[in-house]
């Protein structure tokens, strides 16, 4: 089954009391067509129940700030304000960033 990309509307990333990011929150930037995010966005969610991460998708066409900052270069998996990986799902990137926080 593919994954959808959904519109969602620009906005901060989610964050924990005190304003910082939710380390735990993964956001995948990417768009409707593009083989290459659906495959990220699938890889993320058969983790998610083992890893215990929140999982948002935001399509960069949606948003002219998005777009010019992320251009042809999706998909992008950001956590905690910092880019995990980009392209292709990087599951080691993603291992030493959770060891790092956990």
């Amino acid at each position: 089954m593919a994954a959808t990309i959904s519109r969602v509307p620009a906005s901060a990333p989610a964050s924990v009391p005190g304003g910082a990011p939710d380390p735990f929150a993964l956001v995948v930037y990417g768009r409707e067509h593009c083989h290459l995010c659906h495959d990220m966005i699938a890889a993320l969610r058969e983790l998610q129940a083992r890893l215990s991460f929140r999982l948002e998708v935001v399509d960069v066409d949606g948003d002219a700030d998005f777009r010019a900052r992320y251009g042809e270069r999706v998909p992008v998996l950001v956590a905690g304000g910092q880019e995990i990986c980009h392209y292709h799902f990087d599951r080691a990137c993603l291992d030493a960033y959770f060891a790092k926080i956990r």
